[in-house]
């Protein structure tokens, strides 16, 4: 029997089931999602999953069925209607107005193909709105509109000049996701940060933020059952090249890269980009930091650089990080949507929050030891520093 493929690289769902690679089965919670709640914004950090699980959610709402079969949704859906889904993938939108506004352009361009367009409809706003009409009304069924790392173009640009023109293009472009209401089924966003100052958090007054919600903590990553379950070949062959025994190479992957919880129930998750890595490389490194870290992140640190060490045990008020915009005076709040700082314990209403794993407490560290030094050449400080 041929060895399983990991799904190294792969976001798009058709080509991960047809091309037989694993996969972790999260449709359960795909499924609740898709029949819940109609706008719905989902945040996890960087290669957590987000893109799969968009691309999993297009191909349910498109009906392909086949692509389900022996999965955990089987049991919960029924119909299987073939809805239009109207998907944008925002890491495509560079970082200013104009590159923005040409991927909206030319994504438009492709399902007005589909849909048809009107003379009359000459600006994006206008032309999403015609979208979502006629999709509905030739369908004759309410449409899905998923919009995948929303944030991306506003991190891009973030304390550019571009910044403020990418957030207005935002506010006039989805402006018809409220009201058009009537003819969708779904919107779901995913991304990083939170930016609440563009209509899809001003305008839709009443968009769901599951991203603290218990029944969905484990949608993005991999569970320690999930990975003894899914993974149990590749971590033979990692105990065998190591020479450990099972116990201590499970508490090794443990160390590097668990430690992750998304909401109070404190359901872990662990790394699900270095943990792959880690198995088809057999070898444990910072595969998750190497990948690359989001242009925010040195923007933030370069103002907070002395607080990194102080930041493990702190606390951070649940409304707070829940509700509130991505800013430059909390740099809490960034690092834990980014993946940098993690939910430990819950105080009340206060969520305690600390480096999840040594992957990233060591990144975090080489990360503000040279914005310290460019700034403290006499190297003060620096001995009062933790070795990681």
């Amino acid at each position: 029997m041929a060895k399983q493929k990991l799904p190294l690289g792969i976001q798009d769902f058709e080509e991960l089931r047809k091309g037989n690679y694993l996969y972790v089965d999260k449709t359960d919670m795909l499924w609740k999602i898709a029949n819940g709640d109609k706008y719905n914004f989902l945040s996890r950090p960087r290669r957590f999953g987000k893109s799969l699980l968009t691309s999993a959610m297009q191909c349910y709402f498109e009906g392909k069925k086949e692509l389900f079969e022996g999965l955990k949704i089987m049991a919960l859906e029924k119909e299987w209607v073939k809805r239009p889904v109207l998907h944008f993938s925002m890491n495509q939108g560079g970082s200013n107005a104009k590159s923005l506004s040409h991927y909206l352009d030319d994504t438009l361009s492709k399902y007005e193909e589909i849909y048809g367009r009107r003379p009359t409809e000459a600006t994006l706003n206008n032309r999403l709105n015609g979208i979502i009409q006629r999709a509905y009304e030739q369908s004759g069924v309410q449409i899905a509109i998923l919009v995948d790392e929303y944030d991306a173009p506003l991190q891009h640009s973030f304390h550019t000049p571009h910044h403020d023109e990418c957030r207005s293009l935002y506010r006039d472009f989805f402006t018809g996701l409220k009201d058009y209401g009537y003819c969708i089924k779904c919107v779901f966003l995913t991304g990083i940060t939170k930016f609440t100052q563009i209509s899809l958090f001003s305008v839709l007054n009443t968009l769901t933020n599951i991203s603290f919600y218990n029944d969905y903590a484990t949608v993005c990553g991999l569970t320690k059952d999930e990975i003894e379950s899914c993974l149990g070949e590749e971590l033979h062959e990692l105990a065998n090249k190591k020479g450990w025994n099972m116990e201590a190479t499970l508490s090794r992957l443990k160390d590097m890269y668990d430690g992750y919880h998304f909401s109070e129930s404190l359901q872990g998750v662990y790394n699900p980009f270095s943990v792959l890595c880690a198995l088809n490389e057999l070898r444990l490194k910072s595969f998750w930091i190497a990948s690359g870290a989001t242009e925010m992140l040195p923007k933030i640190l370069t103002k907070f650089e002395r607080d990194v060490e102080k930041l493990d045990g702190s606390l951070i008020d649940m409304d707070y990080i829940e509700t509130s915009d991505v800013n430059t005076t909390n740099p809490k709040l960034f690092l834990y949507q980014s993946g940098y700082l993690t939910i430990k314990n819950v105080i009340e209403d206060s969520y305690v929050l600390g480096f999840p794993n040594r992957e990233v407490k060591k990144a975090l560290f080489e990360l503000v030891l040279p914005i310290m030094l460019k700034k403290d050449k006499d190297n003060r400080g620096l001995k009062d520093w933790k070795e990681v």
